[in-house]
C-alpha cells in the first residue's frame, strides 16, 4: 500500500456517498484521500438496487435534495466512465382504489416540487409493463426515476483525482487543544488533515464517537432475490403502493412490499425488506419466501423462474429518515455525510455536491439545516 501523505480533506468510507464526497472536493480543487476497511462500495453500497427515486419522496428537504441527485446523476453519466445509467422509470401499482387515491394526492403535492407524474389507469397498466397481474386497481407512472449498478458507480466517482486506500481501518482522531480536527489515525499510521468527511455508512455512528460526538445512525436490514437471466420482462421499477410507508415506517419490525425491477444483465431484482435487528447476518427463509410471493402477486409469471441468489444488506437509518449532510460544531473541521437509509446511492451526487461546497466556502444553493447532525438532540427528547 502507498504512504498515507497528508490531505486536505480524508473521507472515510469508499461507499457511493464517500465517494461522491470524495469526487466533488477533488473537482472543486481540494486534495482528497478515501479510506476504506474493506474495498470500494462492500458495505450497504454494494447490497443495493441503485436506484435513484423521486416517486417515493414527500415534498420536503429529502426530495429537494433528490431532485439535485437526479441532475447530477445524468451529468455524470454523460461525462464519466459507463456505470449502468437507466432512466427507466417507475411505476407505483395500487390494489385497491383507496391506495390509488391516495397516491393521486401524494403526485398531486409532488408536482409543484418539479416531479412529473402521470396517473394510469387500471385499463392502460398494461401499455407499461404486460406482464403485470390483472385486476390491479391503477397506478402512477414516474419517468424520472433511474437506476444505476451500485459498485460501478462508486467506482466512477473515484477514478479521478482522489487517493483511496482500502484495507485501512480509522482508529482515532488526532484533534487540536481546541478541539479542532487534526488528522486521524489508522492502522497503517497517522494521516494529517484539517477536515474528515464521516461516510461510515451504518457505521458513522461508531466513526462519530472517535471524534467525540454522537449520532444515533442504526442499521435496518434488508434482502434482495436475484432471479436468472431473463428476456426483457419487467421495463420500469415497479413497486406496490405500500411502498414508500414501510421506507417512512419507524417499527423496528419487519415490514415488506413488492418491488421489482429489471437489470441490463438481464437478471430481475426482488426486494423490499426493511427490519431494525442489529447486525444480524442471517437469511430468514421466512422473510425470503415472502419477498418472493408479494412479487408473484404482482407479476405471475414470477412463480416460474428461478432464483439465483439472494443478498442482504444494512441500511443506515436516522431516527427523522432524513440524512446527515454537514459540518459537526462539537467537533470544528468533522462533517458528516451519512443516514441516507435506503436512499443513499440516489441522494449521494446532491450530498457531496454539498459538502464539498462547505469545504470550500461556498453557498450551499439551498437550505440543509433540515439534514444538521445537531438536530437529534431535540428528536431524541
Amino acid at each position: 500500500m502507498s504512504e498515507l501523505r497528508p490531505s486536505d480533506v480524508v473521507v472515510i468510507g469508499a461507499g457511493v456517498v464517500g465517494a461522491a464526497c470524495a469526487h466533488y472536493a477533488a473537482r472543486a480543487g481540494l486534495s482528497v484521500t478515501v479510506l476504506d476497511r474493506g474495498p470500494v462500495a462492500g458495505g450497504t453500497t454494494g447490497a443495493g438496487e441503485g436506484n435513484l427515486l423521486v416517486s417515493d419522496k414527500e415534498p420536503g428537504p429529502e426530495l429537494a435534495l433528490a431532485l439535485l441527485s437526479l441532475r447530477l446523476w445524468a451529468e455524470l453519466a454523460e461525462d464519466g466512465p459507463d456505470f449502468e445509467y437507466q432512466r427507466k422509470g417507475g411505476l407505483i401499482v395500487a390494489r385497491t382504489g383507496a391506495e390509488a387515491g391516495a397516491m393521486a394526492a401524494t403526485a398531486a403535492t409532488q408536482r409543484p416540487c418539479g416531479v412529473t407524474a402521470h396517473a394510469v389507469d387500471a385499463a392502460d397498466l398494461a401499455s407499461y409493463e404486460p406482464h403485470l397481474a390483472p385486476g390491479l386497481a391503477g397506478g402512477t407512472h414516474y419517468p424520472q426515476d433511474a437506476q444505476v449498478q451500485p459498485a460501478l458507480a462508486a467506482a466512477a466517482l473515484l477514478s479521478s483525482g482522489v487517493r483511496l486506500h482500502t484495507g485501512v481501518t480509522v482508529t482515532g482522531f488526532r484533534l487540536g487543544r481546541d478541539g479542532r480536527v487534526l488528522g486521524v489515525r489508522t492502522s497503517h499510521g497517522e494521516l494529517a488533515t484539517g477536515a474528515v468527511v464521516n461516510a461510515a455508512g451504518t457505521w458513522s455512528g461508531a466513526v462519530a464517537a472517535l471524534a467525540g460526538a454522537s449520532l444515533p445512525i442504526l442499521p435496518r436490514r434488508g434482502f434482495v432475490l436475484v432471479t436468472e437471466p431473463l428476456p426483457a420482462m419487467v421495463r420500469h421499477k415497479v413497486y406496490a403502493a405500500s411502498y414508500a410507508g414501510d421506507v417512512a415506517g419507524d417499527d423496528a419490525d419487519l415490514a415488506s412490499s413488492a418491488v421489482v425491477e429489471g437489470t441490463p444483465s438481464g437478471t430481475i431484482l426482488i426486494g423490499a425488506s426493511r427490519e431494525r435487528v442489529g447486525f444480524d447476518r442471517s437469511f430468514p427463509v421466512p422473510v425470503l419466501r415472502r419477498l418472493a410471493a408479494q412479487a408473484i402477486e404482482l407479476f405471475p409469471f414470477l412463480a416460474g423462474v428461478s432464483v439465483l441468489r439472494a443478498y442482504r444488506g444494512f441500511r443506515p437509518y436516522s431516527p427523522d429518515h432524513l440524512p446527515v449532510i454537514g459540518p459537526d460544531p462539537r467537533v470544528p473541521g468533522l462533517w458528516h455525510a451519512c443516514g441516507h437509509e435506503g436512499a443513499g446511492v440516489g441522494l449521494a451526487p446532491a450530498t457531496g455536491h454539498l459538502v464539498a461546497r462547505g469545504l470550500t466556502g461556498k453557498d450551499p444553493e439551498f437550505d440543509s439545516t433540515p439534514f444538521a447532525p445537531t438536530r437529534f438532540a431535540e428528536v431524541s427528547s
